[in-house]
């Protein structure tokens, strides 16, 4: 059974950094393309960073380019994702993703909160 676990959230200042992290199980993790998504509240759920199974990273959020970086430890089977100098605006559920055998798989994710 495919499992994914995101964890590292909190409540966080303007300006501050979150390492978020994603325990997956269930798979071989090391073969697949993994990916962050954000959900904030009355809002859709959008794609933030993507990683391939050879580590070439792709961050798809306009406004998170130039301060997010998504890794992956294949030996831990974690996925994770650095966010520095948050901003009010990325408060929201993060969760991280895979496509296998063609179905969408996510974690129940973890809430950030920017907030002064």
């Amino acid at each position: 059974q495919i499992q994914l676990a995101e964890s590292g959230g909190g409540v966080v200042q303007p300006g501050g950094s979150l390492r978020l992290s994603c325990k997956a199980i269930g798979f071989n993790f090391r073969e697949y393309d993994m990916n962050w998504g954000r959900q904030a509240p009355g809002e859709e759920r959008d794609m933030v960073a993507s990683i391939t199974r050879t580590g070439e990273t792709t961050v798809h959020a306009d406004s998170m380019k130039g301060r997010v970086t998504v890794s992956r430890d294949n030996v831990r089977r974690t996925l994770y994702l650095q966010i520095d100098n948050l901003e009010p605006q990325d408060t929201a559920v993060y969760y991280c993703n895979t496509n296998y055998r063609g179905r969408s798989y996510w974690g129940r994710g973890t809430q950030v909160t920017v907030s002064s």
